[in-house]
């Protein structure tokens, strides 16, 4: 879905957000966060009742928003409510699919600079 993004950086909104608001609105609550709405970064926002996502980015010339609604269930949408949390793709994609973020049992990302 947003695989050609993986440089990107995806970041929760904290708390949970109207989710009447579209595009001018999202934008918005973005710069509120001291965060560049035009970055190109993926931006994550959940209503109260954990039931739907948007996903806000700027790609190229326009703002692109997408948005999922959960028919049964709910998202697991971290407690935090008092700072914006970055995430990698991995958990993103875990969020998309009911997961919590913080999976115990992943395995965790390795970066090297040497090869032997």
């Amino acid at each position: 879905m947003f695989g050609g993004l993986s440089h990107l950086k995806v970041y929760l909104a904290p708390g949970y957000t109207d989710m009447r608001k579209a595009i001018n609105g999202l934008s918005i609550l973005v710069d509120d966060l001291d965060l560049d709405p035009f970055s190109g970064h993926l931006f994550v926002f959940c209503n109260r009742k954990q039931t739907m996502l948007k996903i806000l980015y700027w790609e190229v010339n326009g703002f692109c928003l997408w948005q999922k609604r959960l028919e049964k269930e709910h998202f697991t949408w971290p407690k935090s409510i008092t700072q914006i949390k970055e995430i990698d793709h991995r958990s993103l994609t875990w969020l998309l699919d009911g997961l919590p973020i913080h999976q115990p049992r992943a395995h965790r990302s390795l970066k090297y600079r040497i090869t032997s």
